[in-house]
């Protein structure tokens, strides 16, 4: 195709938001003049199943729940008054609250304020805060972010080290929808023995964002915490960013989750219109259709050409691959969907994986993400004429150009800047191209048995451990190999696994086990110390 023929295809082709400054170009996805026309039934029906669903059908029939995030910046379109009164008065107390602490009427027992916040969370409810604290953060931020995103020790060692003393003055946020998720339950009792170490109370320091009657919500109004905001059973957790799970950090970061709120609401009136062009998500489920054929064939890499974006990618791998990422459709029929999605930032990409993209596997299509505002205030010249920024579009438009002339397709989405209505706007293009692409082919993209069988799994292995240890104080310091602590506990078919806990446990002070021997693991034996 010259560039003329590409020019004429990205005026036809090209998907704009006016309100919101928003576009989506498509022109270097190679489907067919007809696919549009050929897809039309597949989108219409998509646009049906979406319209119920924010009518309040049950649009998770495996949980039997309603799937109602794009309420959540459109209280009106709630089904019921009560929901949207729910919606409505928690985005105030959120605002009151923050107003609260920001002011120093709520503050903490040995600190004029609070300046730092904590929050505990895995999964949805730590990438969506994660995305937007990063993205929308300044030197004019009322409080500073930190997470704890994960079950790994010695990584909560590491925030806990930077906050040091300032603990004192760190305001804590737990986020656990049933209570009960063990990532986040660690996060909470190692940060809880963190401020009993400074001689902080706890409860003092301490919120909650969880379902009504949780064992969380139990636990914190049990030990008299802060206060406790709702997360709601049709909200699931990688589309809870607008809910409190976001929201909440986001205003006591200092963030504006008004516009945050309203760019999601625009982009929403703009992706239910059902014109594909005219809609940047019905159009962007159907490049992905196309370019893995409708069976995720091809990987999602996502290049946003700004640093304010950088977890985009990590943000996006879970909505789409936990959305997308299922054994069965909606009938009951093994199809093993999903689309894989990996990234990273431009130009950093220069360096490090564009070479393969350009002439390795052509296994992927890429979507470059152009943010046009460069920063706040003149840039300086680093060349007669040329800006860094000038650069920056250089390498985006040049990598563009160098895959397309290898065959590989790309698409390009052009947003104005890198503000908290730009965020939602994008947050909101993704959840409906999302939902609309799982009904193109025919899935359910609102549960996630996946993740459920992998805490089963894990589980079984805490329990395993249990077994372990209790057959090695038996022993009384009689050291035995894997192979025959598995037959001693009942698990003879599982010593691969049981040598993985006795080589951890093993390897950490104070869990009271010892190794011996080798140098292969059937020679290794343990014992009590």
């Amino acid at each position: 195709m010259t560039e003329r023929e590409l020019w004429e295809r990205y005026q036809r082709y090209l998907s704009v938001v006016p309100s919101l400054g928003f576009s989506l170009d498509v022109s270097r996805m190679a489907f067919a003049a007809d696919f549009l026309e050929r897809m039309r039934p597949r989108l219409e029906e998509a646009f049906t199943r979406m319209e119920a669903l924010e009518k309040g059908a049950i649009a998770n029939p495996d949980e039997n729940r309603r799937v109602g995030h794009y309420w959540l910046r459109a209280p009106e379109l709630a089904p019921e008054p009560a929901l949207s009164k729910d919606i409505t008065s928690t985005v105030a107390d959120i605002h009151a609250f923050a107003r609260e602490v920001h002011e120093g009427k709520l503050k903490p027992p040995k600190a004029p304020r609070f300046t730092h916040l904590l929050l505990v969370g895995i999964g949805g409810s730590a990438l969506g805060p994660q995305l937007v604290a990063d993205a929308l953060t300044s030197r004019s931020d009322a409080m500073q972010v930190s997470f704890f995103d994960n079950t790994d020790p010695d990584g909560m060692d590491r925030v806990l080290g930077q906050l040091g003393a300032q603990l004192a003055e760190t305001l804590t946020v737990v986020i656990s929808k049933s209570g009960g998720t063990k990532e986040t339950r660690n996060g909470m009792l190692e940060a809880e023995r963190a401020y009993k170490e400074q001689g902080l109370a706890f409860n003092k320091h301490a919120v909650a964002i969880t379902g009504a009657g949780s064992e969380l919500d139990q636990h914190a109004r049990k030990q008299g915490w802060l206060r406790t905001f709702p997360m709601w059973d049709w909200v699931g957790g990688r589309t809870s960013v607008m809910s409190a799970v976001g929201l909440l950090p986001a205003r006591l970061q200092g963030l504006d989750i008004d516009a945050m709120l309203a760019g999601a609401r625009e982009m929403d009136v703009a992706t239910r219109q059902r014109d594909a062009v005219k809609n940047p998500a019905a159009l962007l489920a159907l490049m992905w259709f196309h370019a893995g054929d409708g069976r995720g064939l091809k990987d999602m890499v996502i290049l946003p050409y700004k640093d304010r974006l950088l977890l985009m990618s990590r943000y996006l791998q879970q909505l789409v691959m936990e959305s997308l990422g299922k054994e069965k459709d909606l009938d009951g029929q093994v199809v093993n969907q999903g689309i894989a999605v990996y990234g990273n930032k431009g130009s950093t990409d220069q360096h490090a994986y564009v070479q393969q993209l350009r002439e390795g596997v052509p296994n992927f299509f890429a979507t470059f993400i152009e943010v046009l505002k460069d920063r706040d205030g003149e840039s300086m010249e680093v060349e007669s004429g040329t800006t860094s920024g000038d650069y920056l579009l250089g390498f985006l438009l040049g990598t563009r150009r160098a895959l397309y002339e290898k065959g590989r397709e790309s698409l390009t989405l052009t947003v104005p800047d890198v503000s908290a209505r730009t965020v939602g706007a994008l947050i909101a293009l993704y959840e409906r191209a999302v939902g609309l692409y799982a009904s193109l082919v025919h899935i359910n993209a609102y549960h996630q048995p996946g993740v459920e069988a992998g805490k089963k799994a894990a589980t079984s292995v805490l329990a395993i451990q249990q077994k372990l240890t209790a057959r090695l104080r038996e022993a009384r310091a009689e050291a035995r190999t894997a192979e025959q602590l598995a037959a001693d506990i009942g698990q003879p078919d599982e010593v691969e696994t049981v040598y993985k806990v006795l080589e951890h446990l093993a390897a950490n002070p104070g869990r009271g086990v010892k190794r011996s021997g080798g140098p292969g693991p059937a020679e290794v034996r343990f014992q009590t110390k």
